[in-house]
């Protein structure tokens, strides 16, 4: 595909080339785990399923296209496509982080890397200029969430990677809550690209799994690696659902912003509503920074209650009918979820509190069902 095909064609084409022997339109799940070689070191380009698979294959090359990059590379999960990234460090490396991350990453940072001697500095990332004060001669990576979970909060990754150029350290950033579709790290400078493909890219709710992209040969080199090596790989047919899923992407994110944005403005002029943290308000901070660097404001929303009672709260998560309390998101279904209980659970209530998520927290992953319903169900668990 040509550098101007039009992204609702990417999506529709990734990584999809008819099966040669048969002509099957659909990528085949390669349910094996050796191929057979006519000689030792002689074979068709696959030797052991850890480290190669057709099915993978295609998904990975589809994950380059979607993201505007070279390489892509699966892995059994979001988590485990950050673990690689981590690795790539040593003993004595220090990372620069936001301090409002997934909770997913935060133990992984803290609870498996800090005992091996890397230092993470989790800080306010609003303004890229407070990077300057931690940056050192052992920093190695600056790794980002934008918009952040689950404050919503956005990072100017231009501005960043700007300020990581001049000292050659490593950006990556996780763009699961934007998804391709609205976002493109890549282009902004970014070497590197994370996604949870559970999320959005898979779409239904049916897969565990993880991607990362780059642009820099050497970089997927030493990525690839890893992947082989420490084997948190994705099965065949994982990597079928989620080529399935990057198909329907633009369509589904589309909705996702549209629902989005009406759950967004009609929670915020609730009476019982204090606080809503959605990207798109022109008073959210680095709204403008949202504009510039994204083509939509998706589908993730939090707020709070003015009856700041943990009982309050409990009580309306409790509540709703179309909306499922579950964690994750980015499914088509409508999901609600209390993080300090949920997925930031993991994160210290001292550290939680002073970076601004609250025991009151609500938040929402609007799906691509009828926004007026979605709303009605929100109205009649509040009360």
């Amino acid at each position: 595909m040509s550098n101007n095909t039009k992204a609702a064609t990417k999506f529709v084409h990734a990584g999809a080339e008819p099966d040669p022997s048969t002509g099957a339109i659909m990528t085949p799940i390669y349910q094996t785990s050796t191929y057979v070689q006519s000689a030792p070191g002689k074979n068709k380009g696959f030797e052991y399923a850890r480290s190669q698979n057709p099915t993978r294959k295609a998904l990975e090359e589809a994950l380059a296209v979607i993201e505007n990059g070279q390489y892509g590379l699966a892995f059994g999960s979001g988590v485990a496509a950050t673990d690689a990234v981590i690795k790539l460090l040593q003993s004595g490396d220090e990372v620069i982080t936001g301090n409002d991350l997934y909770g997913g990453t935060y133990r992984l940072f803290t609870k498996v890397f800090e005992k091996f001697g890397i230092r993470f500095h989790y800080i306010d990332m609003h303004n890229a200029e407070n990077i300057n004060t931690y940056i050192n001669n052992n920093t190695k990576l600056i790794w980002l969430e934008t918009p952040t979970n689950p404050l919503m909060n956005i990072v100017d990754i231009e501005a960043v990677t700007a300020i990581a150029r001049k000292k050659n350290i490593l950006v990556c950033v996780d763009n699961t809550f934007a998804s391709p579709y609205l976002q493109n790290p890549l282009e902004l400078g970014a070497d590197i690209v994370m996604h949870s493909s559970t999320k959005y890219l898979g779409g239904h709710s049916d897969v565990i799994q993880g991607a990362l992209i780059m642009n820099d040969p050497s970089l997927r080199e030493r990525l690839y690696f890893l992947q082989k090596s420490c084997g948190a790989v994705p099965g065949p047919m994982d990597c079928f659902l989620v080529l399935r899923g990057i198909k329907t992407l633009h369509l589904r994110m589309q909705r996702h912003c549209e629902n989005g944005e009406k759950v967004a403005r009609w929670l915020k002029k609730h009476p019982k509503v204090a606080k809503v943290y959605w990207p798109g308000f022109e008073d959210q901070p680095n709204y403008a920074i949202a504009r510039r660097q994204m083509r939509g404001f998706g589908g993730m929303i939090s707020f709070e209650l003015k009856d700041d009672s943990v009982e309050t709260t409990l009580r309306v998560l409790s509540a709703t009918k179309l909306f499922s309390l579950a964690e994750s998101l980015g499914g088509v279904e409508s999901l609600i979820n209390h993080p300090a209980s949920m997925t930031h659970a993991s994160i210290p209530k001292e550290e939680r509190i002073r970076n601004g998520l609250t025991d009151t927290l609500i938040r929402l992953s609007v799906g691509i069902e009828d926004a007026d319903d979605l709303i009605a169900d929100l109205e009649q668990a509040i009360g």
